[in-house]
């Protein structure tokens, strides 16, 4: 297939289906019965376990890797799925490397973890395999619960209001479900249309329903869900995009990291997905990383990924990293965007040097440039259209350590609410969390 260029140096098809199809293959590959049964038997077991108290979701680690080390994983995955119902996705994803597996004490005394997001994936995929799904529901309870967004939080939060027996309507405002395990994730990371599947799978405990296209401030508003439903969970997400604060910053080819990523996710054909020569990402997080390593691995020459801070100071962990620079990604620390020009062939991105002085970021006078087709923003995002009466901080819907609002039945969890670090497993806990105390209330 012939490259489809264009004058600013950006492309499509240019690497072969068979050379992205390699590149784009699972990150880990799935273990076999018998690697889990070696893999669990370097656990030890331990009483009082470090890696389950690193565990957001508080699963019993030493528990569900005995249960695979006797033969039995349909019940590890029970033991798993009763703490995060998104278990599957969570052992894709989930930051095991700075979690679980850094507390493990294997990785204390020997530098090698127990691979615990693996067995996980190996446990929660022998279930998952199975028609049926493994919960029930309660007696119905007549009460219903409105959810926005099905995101992991309002995944988790409205399929253990299922369980309960309540009625849910989960209100999303895409065309899909799933929120940032569907559309903010590296394509490597979830291959086979699993965020879907693991949706599907969750929604087939019954007693929730999708409303799709549905979105607060758009002919769907708080005040209406909140006399229509006994509660409201809120778990939308941040669709906000921080901005460089920088000139130049809307020129053609600068684009939200979130986008690109999501782009490449719902591709059907990655031959048909543009990518510059010549790529320059700003921003220290895994959205950076993960839209810097998939323009290399979409045929991209040359990738920077600029952060404005220190090594250690990056969000993305020293694995993520590592994994960047494995990809052929520069990685170029203490840096920040100046200024961005368009000349008519490419843009050219201007950087200060920075250090940080008495705890603050200052730049030393020093600059230097990169040329670039693309320039991909990943500094964070924002809640946008927050419903009034809400009270904020920081930016995000300010909540109790439960879930509780400020407003009467109502609760936030997620990426939207405080409290959480953005990450797939906390959003799940704190939907699973508000889940359990919106029943609490609604019996009382």
């Amino acid at each position: 297939m012939a490259n489809s260029v264009s004058t600013s140096g950006i492309a499509s098809g240019r690497l072969s289906s068979e050379e992205l199809a390699a590149n784009f293959e699972d990150l880990h590959s799935p273990l076999s019965e018998h690697e889990a049964m070696v893999a669990a038997d370097r656990c030890y077991f331990c009483h009082d376990a470090p890696c389950l108290t690193a565990c957001p979701t508080s699963i019993d680690i030493p528990l569900f890797i005995r249960q695979i080390s006797t033969g039995t994983p349909e019940a590890s995955a029970m033991t798993i799925f009763e703490q995060n119902i998104l278990g599957g996705m969570c052992a894709r994803v989930c930051p095991t490397e700075t979690l679980c597996e850094e507390a493990c004490v294997r990785e204390a005394a020997e530098g090698k973890p127990v691979e615990i997001g693996r067995l996980q994936r190996f446990a929660t995929d022998t279930l998952m395999a199975k028609d049926k799904h493994p919960f029930k529901r309660a007696t119905p309870t007549g009460k219903s619960i409105a959810v926005v967004g099905a995101g992991p939080a309002g995944l988790a939060c409205a399929h253990r209001l299922a369980m309960h027996g309540h009625e849910v309507t989960i209100f999303e405002s895409r065309a899909k479900g799933g929120g940032l395990n569907e559309f903010g994730i590296a394509a490597y990371k979830s291959v086979d249309n699993f965020a879907q599947r693991e949706l599907d799978w969750l929604l087939s405990v019954g007693g929730i329903t999708m409303a799709y296209g549905r979105k607060i401030g758009d002919g769907l508003s708080l005040p209406d869900l909140q006399a229509s439903f006994d509660a409201v969970f809120l778990g939308m997400g941040l669709s906000g995009v921080n901005t460089l604060r920088c000139d130049g910053e809307d020129s053609d080819n600068v684009i939200d990291a979130v986008s690109f990523i999501s782009e490449v996710r719902q591709a059907e054909d990655l031959q048909k997905v543009d990518v510059g020569r010549r790529v320059v990402v700003i921003g220290g997080g895994m959205t950076a990383v993960d839209a810097a390593v998939q323009s290399k691995l979409l045929g991209a020459q040359d990738v920077s990924l600029v952060y404005r801070r220190e090594k250690d100071s990056m969000s993305a962990s020293v694995y993520e990293q590592q994994l960047a620079t494995s990809q052929g990604v520069r990685i170029i620390y203490n840096a920040q965007p100046e200024k961005i020009v368009s000349n008519g062939t490419g843009l050219n991105v201007e950087f200060a040097y920075t250090e940080t002085k008495d705890g603050k970021l200052k730049p030393t006078g020093e600059v230097f440039h990169l040329a670039a087709d693309q320039v991909f923003k990943a500094i964070g995002q924002n809640l946008a259209g927050a419903p009034d009466d809400l009270v904020l901080s920081g930016g995000k819907i300010q909540v109790e350590e439960n879930g509780r609002t400020s407003l009467a039945n109502v609760w936030a969890g997620g990426d939207c609410a405080t409290g959480g670090d953005d990450l797939t497993v906390t959003a799940v806990a704190e939907g699973r969390d508000a889940a359990i105390n919106i029943h609490a209330a609604l019996q009382s």
